[in-house]
């Protein structure tokens, strides 16, 4: 797993990546009560603001965490926005994506990174 300084984790999954927010993040926020997500085949720049998520505490945007186009989105938590507080790391994710240069992901933090980072 890759992370970025604005929380966000990203899983390679085949030629896609998988994107989501960490725990850290779901703390910080609150319960989620709101989820707006892209359109699939949406072609995002990194830092593009691409999912909207209203909690009990704030509204926020995410961002493309890199380069590429929106392959699948979440749908589950539209309907549940709960699910990312539950499990933020697995069934939590809001969209998959295939990178524009795949190798940038090796420029984001690897897990004890994020770990020295959020401390």
């Amino acid at each position: 797993m890759k992370f970025t300084e604005e929380h966000e984790w990203l899983r390679q999954d085949g030629d896609e990546v998988i994107v989501g927010i960490t725990e850290h993040a779901t703390q910080q926020l609150g319960d989620l009560v709101f989820v707006e997500l892209p359109e699939e085949g949406t072609t995002v720049a990194k830092g593009d603001e691409v999912v909207t998520i209203e909690s009990v505490k704030a509204a926020s945007d995410i961002t493309a965490p890199l380069d590429g186009q929106i392959t699948e989105v979440n749908a589950a938590i539209v309907e549940n926005p709960a699910l990312v507080n539950e499990d933020p790391m697995e069934n939590g994710w809001f969209f998959k994506m295939t990178l524009a240069e795949p190798s940038e992901l090796e420029g984001l933090m690897d897990e004890d990174a994020y770990r020295d980072y959020i401390a």
